[in-house]
């Protein structure tokens, strides 16, 4: 462990050498996360929460890309329970050469049937297979995959999972669930439908004014230390997920980029006949890198930044090179001393990769999850990834069990500059050290969502 940390601090420490010149050819980084930008709070159903990107550790001659949306979904939603939207086109993106542009995109789009339109009942009873006539609101997708100019459609009419309601309408929803991985062909498989928020953190503290409860004391407005709540438990979200040969990725170099999109139709006013649907798309929502959006980026561009694209991933650099998050800590925790901007070491997480690591051989600067499909699954992962020695593990790509709030609440700290990897910032965390429900062994690996009938919310430390 301790040899792979110094590996990874001497390839930082070529890149903090480096000068200004890397933000100069940054042509805005961008990605959205829960609630992370003023309209895209109004329009959850296009909402990127997370993108998980990783080698698949049950079959490593595959990568596992996961895309989430919609936020905090409260899984008692009936009668109206929570799907995707006719009419969003989901997308999931590979750069497969580190030029900021898609070689690969992977769209989903769904089709909404209602059976009984007479009935207000999303089931009338116990569903037990995905084409039960008892399940009422059933939704389809056609997956399509474009590269080189060309479209490919890899699925057509595959079942969504339906959600799971209570132990009266979905008696085994395992089982029922499980029947929506579907194998598309070539090595290729596929899920749509809700998961449980693999995404756990201390919402409540972090947004007061970064309260890490277990350093409540150390905080300039000081309270009694406590454990992390996990402030997601009880939530689901509605997933998208891809099994794909990494052969099938790469392109010469085993470094992959990958963000994930949601786009609507543009409208456009006409007067006197009134609104019309444009024929073209307008994305409203990004996602990279977790809490880039909802942490880096100042409010006035958030929106903006939902809507931009990797290849003009320059506009920001300066709140990535001088996040205010890294002025505050200081401010909120006396005696914590950080790295002063510039940051480059931020800039080789979020922008570049990290050289010797996760970086492409010919790199544009832009923000995405960055994986090296050559670095083996860990045979027992550690939630912190990278800082604990573990290159499977975030800044590499991001498994759904990494610990990203800590991960990055610490490289804020400057922890991956040796000089600053000390304590206390070494130490930052929310206190949820692990998810409230556990992940699967296998494809789609987030864990079970969270029944209707019967969840809470606001745990405590799940780790404990």
């Amino acid at each position: 462990m301790r040899k792979s940390r110094t590996r990874l601090a001497a390839a930082l420490g070529s890149v903090l050498l480096a000068g200004t010149g890397l933000f100069a050819d940054l042509p805005g980084a961008h990605a959205s996360s829960h609630r992370e930008a003023p309209s895209i709070t109004e329009d959850p159903v296009a909402d990127n929460t997370d993108v998980y990107a990783f080698v698949s550790p049950d079959r490593p001659d595959t990568v596992t890309l996961i895309a989430n949306y919609i936020p905090l979904e409260e899984p008692a939603g009936g009668p109206n329970f929570h799907k995707f939207g006719d009419d969003v086109s989901y997308q999931i993106n590979v750069d497969s050469d580190g030029d900021a542009r898609a070689d690969r995109t992977y769209e989903f789009r769904f089709k909404t049937q209602i059976r009984n339109p007479g009935s207000f009942l999303y089931n009338s009873g116990p569903i037990t297979s995905l084409d039960d006539p008892d399940l009422n609101v059933r939704q389809t997708y056609t997956v399509t995959e474009s590269h080189g100019g060309r479209r490919t459609v890899l699925g057509q009419n595959q079942p969504t999972a339906p959600a799971n309601i209570g132990p009266r309408s979905t008696p085994n929803y395992s089982a029922l669930a499980g029947s929506a991985v579907r194998d598309l062909g070539g090595g290729v498989r596929a899920f749509a439908g809700p998961r449980d928020e693999g995404f756990y953190v201390d919402l409540g503290s972090v947004f007061d004014l970064a309260g890490l409860r277990p350093l409540n004391q150390a905080h300039t407005i000081p309270l009694p230390p406590a454990p992390g709540k996990d402030g997601t438990s009880g939530y689901n979200v509605h997933t998208l997920a891809l099994q794909i040969p990494i052969k099938r990725l790469t392109d010469g170099d085993p470094v992959i980029g990958v963000w994930a999109t949601a786009q609507r139709r543009a409208i456009t006013v006409r007067t006197p006949s009134g609104f019309q649907f444009g024929a073209g798309w307008t994305q409203v929502s990004r996602l990279g890198s977790p809490l880039v959006n909802e942490v880096v980026i100042p409010l006035g561009q958030k929106d903006r930044f939902n809507a931009s694209e990797p290849k003009d991933d320059g506009q920001f650099a300066p709140f990535v090179s001088d996040p205010e998050l890294g002025r505050l800590i200081p401010v909120l925790y006396p005696g914590v001393k950080v790295p002063a901007a510039p940051r480059k070491d931020l800039a080789a997480v979020f922008l570049t990769g990290v050289p010797g690591l996760n970086q492409p051989k010919n790199v544009k600067p832009a923000e995405m999850l960055r994986l090296n499909t050559s670095i083996p699954p860990a045979a027992t992962p550690n939630r912190m990834g990278v800082l604990a020695g573990d290159t499977a593990g975030f800044p590499n790509g991001r498994r759904v069990g990494d610990d990203v709030v800590d991960i990055e609440l610490q490289a804020v700290a400057g922890v991956l500059d040796p000089a600053f990897n000390v304590k206390p910032n070494n130490l930052l965390g929310d206190g949820v050290d692990a998810n409230d429900v556990p992940y699967l062994k296998q494809f789609p690996y987030l864990g079970t969502p969270q029944q209707g009938y019967d969840h809470d919310h606001d745990h405590g430390n799940a780790a404990n």
